[in-house]
């Protein structure tokens, strides 16, 4: 499995990952265009769509519409560590939905591959390498 990172004008960094291209910059405040959510917006954007996409099929096996159910994501931003420490998605549900779902779309939430990521995290590990194939002009 792979993914081609790219360049654009300015603070533009784009991917291509199975022929779709996923495209970033940086706020104007950071010197960018503010065209595309920055590469940490959709970090955090992956955690609650991941989990919705869960929410979504735990709902269409058992016919139950999603049209007023959303996911509220909140982000707390410690000071000190300059990172984010904590992450919360709370499962607004119409008043409709059935009670005795309610414990098991929290669980299909949970699910979600991002989040498994995150408590179990992959090596990261950064190398370079002399691409022979650039043609120079």
């Amino acid at each position: 499995m792979k993914m081609e990172i790219f360049y654009e004008d300015n603070k533009k960094v784009n991917a291509n990952f199975n022929g779709h291209i996923i495209k970033t910059d940086q706020p104007l405040n950071a010197g960018g265009d503010d065209s595309a959510p920055s590469p940490f917006d959709l970090f955090l954007s992956s955690i609650g769509t991941c989990a919705g996409i869960y929410v979504k099929g735990f709902c269409g096996q058992r016919n139950i519409p999603t049209d007023n159910i959303k996911i509220i994501q909140s982000m707390n931003f410690n000071p000190e560590l300059k990172l984010i420490d904590k992450i919360t998605l709370d499962i607004q549900l119409p008043p409709e939905f059935p009670e005795k779902y309610r414990s098991a779309v929290i669980s299909s939430a949970n699910l979600c591959t991002v989040k498994k990521h995150l408590m179990n995290p992959p090596k990261l590990e950064v190398t370079s390498s002399i691409n022979e194939n650039i043609l120079v002009n």
